[in-house]
């Protein structure tokens, strides 16, 4: 799996974890499902993205490496 489609399902988990807390235990775990979009958000601009650091660092790949290790 790639570091592209591993952030969108990592993404979408914590978005409906969050509106499970929301609904289940406490109002204020709205403010999780903001976090996750605002930073979505802002990745899509700038490029920064805490978790998919933290992937590369797991081992995860980039679509464009996974790519040209197939091609060769």
């Amino acid at each position: 799996m790639s570091i592209e489609r591993a952030i969108m399902a990592f993404a979408g988990f914590m978005v409906l974890v969050s509106i499970a807390l929301t609904v289940w235990i406490n109002d204020n775990f709205i403010w999780l499902t903001v976090f996750v979009g605002a930073n979505l958000f802002q990745s899509a601009y700038t490029g920064f993205c805490p978790a998919a650091m933290i992937m590369r660092k797991l081992g995860f790949k980039s679509e464009a490496q996974l790519a040209s290790a197939n091609k060769d």
